[in-house]
């Protein structure tokens, strides 16, 4: 990730602020306020604003006056109270908003959850960075055959060269006709003095989805958590994995009981069917039990057994 002098400048003048306020504050979180944490080869995620932090939380689940209690331990089990019994909206109360650059085609996954406001960059009115997105090679992976969004194994060697210089020159040949439409270059100067350059809303569409686009993204900690629960796990695309395990860090900076809630209950606990419970219960009996007769389909089966990490029952 490469800022510039203006990007790094504008950085410090936010973080030299020195603001006094009566609210509540993290101050792990503020040590890390306005800075960007790089994500990819040219992204970052940076907290630009927060409210609230895990008093909060309490203070809105007992609708008390002042903060929460003065024993951390009583705050904390209300708040693993909370988390264990699904109450959502006291997480509701504690509001974050990010800055964050990212390739087009995560932001368009990203998009989906539609419990944040959000503010992109505008192509309509400015112009993209030259910047794109270009995979490592132990990200290069083909396509998975028993998952229709997944990878597979890696592609190495001469295949995997190929493919990246695919990819680059893909990027870099579209951003070129970019500014061959729009008449100007990166850097503001005009190509030919005698043509009209094309609408930067009509000379966006042809450029790659691995360019890089910006948004502000502010979501409440219910909304953040849900969002983290999906892709932060081993399962979702590498790329926004990346982002997420990043503001995983945030929230453990900004509220550190709830983080540590939400790692036991949601990141490490699993969710049990009512059948799937009569067959751990029979499992625990020590009575003998099996897919055929569980009621459970294959894939249900075998989630619960790898859950419970009962491996040779998995079929």
């Amino acid at each position: 990730m490469k800022l510039t002098k203006d990007q790094i400048n504008d950085i410090k003048e936010q973080q030299a602020q020195n603001n006094k306020t009566k609210r509540v504050t993290a101050p792990e979180l503020e040590k890390i306020l306005y800075e960007a944490l790089p994500a990819l080869d040219h992204g970052f995620i940076r907290v630009v604003d927060y409210m609230g932090d895990d008093s909060s939380i309490v203070q809105s689940a007992r609708v008390s006056y002042g903060k929460g209690t003065k024993k951390v331990s009583t705050d904390s089990g209300l708040i693993k109270y909370l988390m264990r019994h699904w109450h959502s909206t006291p997480f509701e109360m504690c509001e974050i908003k990010y800055h964050v650059k990212l390739p087009i085609f995560i932001a368009r996954q990203w998009i989906r959850h539609r419990t944040a406001n959000v503010n992109e960059y505008s192509a309509r009115y400015s112009i993209l960075d030259k910047e794109f997105y270009l995979p490592n090679k132990e990200n290069l992976a083909a396509q998975s055959i028993a998952n229709r969004q997944g990878r597979g194994e890696v592609i190495e060697g001469e295949q995997a060269k190929k493919v990246l210089e695919l990819l680059k020159s893909d990027a870099e040949r579209t951003y070129h006709n970019y500014e061959t439409m729009l008449n100007q270059r990166y850097d503001g100067t005009t190509i030919d003095e005698n043509k009209k350059g094309l609408a930067r809303e009509l000379a966006r569409m042809n450029l790659t989805l691995n360019t890089y686009t910006q948004w502000y993204w502010k979501t409440d900690l219910l909304n953040l958590m849900n969002f983290l629960r999906l892709r932060a796990d081993h399962h979702a695309q590498y790329e926004i994995r990346v982002y997420a395990d990043i503001m995983l860090d945030t929230l453990k900076r900004w509220v550190p009981i709830t983080y540590d809630a939400f790692m036991d209950y949601r990141v490490g606990g699993t969710e049990v069917s009512a059948k799937g419970k009569i067959v751990i219960q029979k499992l625990l009996n020590g009575e003998d039990v099996n897919l055929t007769d569980s009621g459970l389909s294959k894939r249900e089966w075998n989630e619960l057994m790898e859950a419970f990490q009962i491996k040779d029952k998995i079929v």
